[in-house]
């Protein structure tokens, strides 16, 4: 039923799912009943390939699948040569700020640089040195120098000068800085100067705090910061592009926390900084350049405080018209996710069922049968309509699963009859009054 599951991912998967948590590896093999979503971002992967740019909306309930969704679109996005980064907002990460807390999200992106090759993240230095290897080896071309002497001393300045025309002609804003920054890790690259590569890439990451420090360890006069952080992502897509990838896909998660910022000004300012990110790619302002965001329904409707709160945000975001819940628009920017069918949960159950079992070399006695009654039990559970999300249904079965692991003498349908609906959900509500009461302070 599973096809070239690997043990890694297998353990990935369990270990991930009984944290709660979503897999960064192997989500392909546990996903069911999203074929037209995962149509729609193959068309948008094939768009941003051709290089136009796109920015999507994953919206839906607590627990239905919206991380779930934006790893498997890395999967997916990895496999066709795009570079994927992920990211998540928290209360010190956010798109606008003056204090250290935008640069820091661009911090976060940038630790989380993945390729084929790495997708785990931590790709940064790989790809660096990959682009370098591709200019000195056209520059040798060039200049019919032996591959083997190209990175001899005496042709350092003809390299440089080569590494720096080409950085010239890829960046748009702060250029020079970033090529001195670069030339500095080529020259530690070759002479193997371990310090003067960090620092480089310490730089590039966003991760010098003073000018001053960057000036003393690297020669430059800027360091990136809270205002020109997207510049910097500019440049780095376009010279991702310019290396043969198909383009740069940046992941956001946990929208709610732009949603918490306590102060009117501040959230706004953050909303005005995702109109312009979206209005640059919808208007063709960078190429081959994909953001996707994470929320709630909450997060994007509120219209106190979501994205709906700003007003050029909710006409660009509001949904189709048209769309009714049999006919859906995937093509809009906001994609709301479903909740599973009772099917679709059933199919989902069965492949953890062989998972587990692939991963700790067992053989369950577990059948259809038995994954029927666990659903019939927990579905049927009181409060189970209103709090009940795959994410718990998934951790209880795998719990049941781990018990009886361990605990073959176990009765199974004892350990269902034991399940209880917690509500997991944040209190939007009580969220929503605190954060009022904080602004109104």
């Amino acid at each position: 039923m599973l096809d070239n599951l690997k043990p890694k991912e297998a353990t990935a998967i369990i270990n991930s799912l009984l944290g709660g948590v979503v897999p960064k590896l192997g989500v392909q093999h546990i996903t069911v009943g999203r074929s037209p979503e995962i149509e729609a971002f193959l068309h948008t992967l094939d768009d941003v390939k051709n290089g136009h740019s796109m920015v999507k909306f994953w919206i839906g309930d607590f627990g239905s699948g919206k991380s779930f969704m934006l790893h498997l679109l890395n999967t997916v996005a990895l496999k066709q040569k795009f570079v994927v980064a992920n990211a998540d907002f928290t209360p010190d990460n956010r798109l606008y700020a003056n204090d250290g807390k935008a640069v820091a999200l661009y911090s976060a992106i940038m630790d989380n640089i993945a390729i084929q090759t790495k997708p785990e993240g931590g790709a940064l230095a790989t790809l660096l040195e990959k682009w370098i290897e591709q200019v000195v080896s056209q520059t040798a071309q060039q200049h019919q120098i032996p591959l083997t002497e190209a990175r001899e001393p005496q042709h350092l300045p003809r390299m440089q000068a080569a590494i720096m025309q080409t950085i010239q002609e890829l960046t748009d804003v702060g250029g020079f800085d970033f090529g001195t920054v670069v030339l500095k890790y080529y020259e530690g690259y070759i002479t193997d100067n371990d310090l003067l590569r960090r620092n480089a890439l310490k730089w590039l990451k966003g991760e010098y705090r003073t000018k001053t420090e960057a000036r003393q360890d690297l020669g430059v006069r800027e360091i990136v910061n809270d205002l020109n952080y997207y510049d910097m992502l500019k440049n780095f897509c376009r010279l991702f592009v310019s290396m043969g990838y198909s383009g740069f896909i940046i992941n956001l998660d946990e929208a709610i926390n732009l949603y918490k910022i306590s102060t009117a000004v501040m959230r706004e300012k953050n909303y005005e900084k995702i109109l312009t990110i979206y209005n640059d790619c919808f208007q063709g302002k960078i190429n081959h350049f994909f953001l996707n965001f994470a929320g709630t329904r909450e997060v994007l409707e509120n219209e106190r405080r979501g994205l709906f709160s700003y007003q050029a945000l909710k006409s660009r975001l509001e949904t189709n018209k048209f769309e009714t819940a049999a006919v859906r628009d995937f093509a809009q920017p906001v994609i709301r996710l479903r909740p599973l069918t009772h099917n679709e949960v059933f199919v989902l159950l069965q492949k953890l069922k062989e998972i587990f079992d692939f991963n700790y070399k067992t053989q369950l006695a577990i059948s259809d049968a038995d994954i029927q009654a666990f659903m019939e039990e927990i579905f049927n559970k009181p409060g189970a309509s209103e709090f009940l999300t795959p994410r718990e249904v998934i951790r209880d079965f795998l719990n049941i699963l781990s018990l009886l692991r361990q605990n073959p003498e176990l009765d199974k349908r004892k350990l269902f009859g034991d399940i209880q609906i917690r509500d997991e959900r944040p209190d939007e509500t009580a969220v929503d009054a605190l954060l009022d009461s904080i602004e109104v302070l």
